[in-house]
């Protein structure tokens, strides 16, 4: 029997995020995650390795528009293999940094799958067999983050096909395929899309919205989305797969809606939809813990379950399905945990898009004030008055700002463009502090670079941009 004050279960951003604020503030903790070193899905299958490849992705499509410029390399030649090795070295280089972290924050690491005893026990089962570990504890972090999502209907008969991948068997490269049906226009698909179709696959997106990255403003998206047709070999709006049959040649896809013909065959099929809450914990049916119809486990502002000794943070426990908010989340659980008095109650959490444009927004979306019935003002400065955008040959982007119209204090940002992501965090620090547009017009941004497209921005608000002839109405 092992007795700590935290045990953390899940070793992902979140759940290592809470390990280490809890050996740093001086408790004793143990973590405990299926995989040899912390890292989660994050680490090993989502964010880090989609992000190298889409950074190969970005270099060879800057190569090709090169030609443009009067700079010719040819048509880049892609070594598959040594591909894959770059995307997992830099896996096992994070990898090997939160190990290095664990141990000198003499954090007892054990590998393998917990499950709860009652509210203050767990056993861990070790992922190489062998006897199980009891581990006693004042409290517990449930980190257990989420899975892809494949509906039924889009599951193939008996064992499936693995021509048929999800986001994770997507992120191996098993190879590029000729033709490629990404089911789902959202983040994830449009990523992953990116990549295979810039390494050469002829990409069909199929989306049963209206639109791309349903919930983001139609503004935004409309700029990526022209980029995204020009790149994929078709975008098929207001259209869902109905089935799927595998045969020797390729996987035949049904779709209902805009898609001609009906029947199409592909090489390989990602299924990109979604992903479903990791909260089928064995043994936690013999605490307090509550679920919701949709899976999420059940907390308060601390991130506390309805078992007191019990926290949840990250995926398990909601949208949005980001590394950072988990990360945040841990944060605030292990701070509760050690007396402190705080909650979870952001007002911004940024979301990125990392396709070529980025796209990225921060707080109040103009879909949602339009929800909300909030009267909000809009200022929006285009990337083709920058001429640290022109410089770059990308003069697409669009930097937007919501803000309160008696006040005039910041209330959302939403940026697209090349680095976008990076871009975003100043709009998050200063909705944060409380900003108003007079104090992002004052501040000087260093010319010339795209952080002056949100200074611009505020002074469009006001009528006064250097850059574009908006007068001010009224």
């Amino acid at each position: 029997m092992t007795s700590v004050q935290l045990v953390v279960v899940g070793g992902g951003p979140g759940g290592y995020a809470a390990a280490f604020l809890g050996a740093d503030l001086g408790l004793s903790v143990a973590l405990v995650d299926p995989e040899a070193s912390p890292g989660g899905v994050c680490v090993y299958r989502g964010c880090i390795p989609s992000k190298a490849l889409l950074h190969v992705a970005t270099l060879i499509d800057e190569s090709r528009r090169a030609k443009a410029w009067g700079v010719d390399f040819g048509e880049p030649k892609v070594d598959l293999a040594k591909l894959r090795e770059f995307k997992n070295n830099v896996v096992k280089r994070n990898t090997a940094g939160t190990s290095q972290l664990v141990k000198a924050r003499k954090i007892q690491y054990l590998q393998g799958l917990a499950e709860i005893v009652d509210a203050h026990q767990l056993r861990v089962k070790p992922t190489g067999g062998g006897a199980g570990v009891e581990i006693q504890f004042e409290h517990a972090i449930l980190a257990t983050g989420s899975t892809p999502a494949i509906p039924a209907s889009l599951q193939l008969p008996g064992e499936g096909d693995p021509r048929v991948m999800d986001s994770t068997s997507a992120l191996d490269l098993p190879d590029i395929p000729r033709s490629l049906l990404v089911v789902g226009g959202g983040y994830i698909g449009l990523e992953l899309g990116t990549v295979y179709a810039t390494l050469g696959s002829a990409v069909t997106i199929v989306e049963m919205t209206p639109g791309l990255l349903p919930g983001a403003d139609r503004d935004l998206v409309d700029v990526l989305a022209k980029r995204v047709a020009r790149n994929m070999k078709d975008v098929l709006l207001e259209t869902r797969v109905v089935q799927m049959k595998a045969d020797a040649k390729a996987v035949r896809v049904t779709m209902e809606g805009k898609a001609d013909p009906k029947e199409q065959p592909f090489d390989r099929v990602l299924v990109a939809v979604g992903r479903r809450p990791s909260s089928d914990i064995p043994g936690l049916d013999r605490t307090r813990v509550q679920v919701d119809d949709r899976g999420f486990i059940m907390v308060d502002e601390q991130r506390r379950t309805h078992e007191p000794s019990i926290f949840a943070i990250g995926d398990v426990v909601g949208e949005p399905m980001l590394a950072h908010k988990a990360s945040h989340e841990g944060r605030v659980a292990v701070e509760v945990i050690a007396g402190e008095n705080v909650a979870f109650a952001p007002r911004a959490i940024p979301a990125v898009v990392f396709t070529d444009p980025e796209l990225a927004w921060a707080g109040l979306t103009e879909s949602q004030a339009a929800k909300e019935e909030r009267n909000v003002s809009i200022a929006k400065f285009p990337w083709g008055a920058s001429g640290r955008a022109a410089t770059l040959d990308r003069t697409d982007g669009l930097t937007k700002l919501l803000l309160d119209p008696e006040s005039e204090r910041l209330l959302g940002v939403g940026i697209v463009g090349p680095g976008a992501g990076e871009l975003i965090a100043e709009g998050v620090l200063a909705i944060e502090m409380g900003a108003n547009a007079t104090d992002l017009k004052l501040s000087i941004h260093p010319h010339p670079t795209l952080t002056e497209t949100v200074m611009e921005a505020a002074e469009v608000f006001f009528g006064q941009a250097t850059h574009v002839y908006r007068p001010k109405r009224g």
